[in-house]
């Protein structure tokens, strides 16, 4: 990590579970004399403990990571700094997940798409207080703010259909009959628009409502 003594630098956390992603990031910031890297993680219980340490200014946080997702990572960490500077980096346009962090105060939004030309500006924008979502990825999250959300139970049936469980089994383990599993699954396909239950995994964990 750069020392950034007195100057007056941006002082960034990279937050992303995977290396080599995470190296390149660093490393292209690395390049830019307004920003120094002063930690990493490759999960978010690990960003949790380096931003307590490092206190930076700005944290680009992954939101698919292993032992604790970037959404629960920026909660915890907006509990002890709800002053906290966060930029989720989605794997698409369209993420819920990247929804559901803006709703919970990340102050931007970047698919990793954009990494290459809107890291820094995402980055400058942030931190003068400002917000940064690329206009297409606004009007995604727009259409799914408009869209019907599936309930807690639709969740539950997409996770156990998703773990290979025929419709009648995935009802005899979360205690559903089989007319009220239809009714979820035809509920679950018109919320998603999709095809057929396969097509409504897909979507689901393309989206990040559900985990692959």
């Amino acid at each position: 990590m750069q020392s950034t003594g007195n100057d007056n630098r941006v002082r960034v956390m990279v937050v992303d579970d995977h290396p080599l992603l995470r190296e390149g990031i660093i490393t292209v910031l690395s390049r830019d004399s307004r920003f120094a890297v002063v930690a990493q993680a490759g999960d978010g219980l690990e960003a949790i403990r380096q931003f307590v340490r490092h206190r930076p200014d700005i944290t680009l946080m992954d939101l698919h990571m292993p032992v604790m997702g970037g959404l629960d990572s920026m909660v915890e960490i907006r509990k002890s700094s709800p002053h906290a500077r966060i930029i989720v980096m989605a794997a698409h346009q369209g993420d819920e997940q990247a929804l559901r962090s803006l709703e919970a105060g990340a102050e931007g939004c970047l698919p990793k798409t954009m990494l290459r030309t809107e890291l820094a500006t995402a980055i400058m924008n942030v931190h003068g207080g400002a917000t940064h979502i690329p206009p297409g990825v606004a009007s995604e999250l727009a259409a799914y703010i408009v869209a019907d959300a599936l309930t807690r139970r639709e969740i539950e049936v997409l996770r156990t259909v998703a773990a290979g469980n025929t419709n009648r089994r995935a009802g005899q383990l979360l205690g559903i009959g089989d007319e009220a599993m239809r009714a979820h699954m035809n509920s679950i396909l018109a919320k998603l628009k999709a095809a057929d239950r396969t097509h409504a995994v897909t979507i689901a964990i393309r989206r990040g409502i559900i985990e692959p």
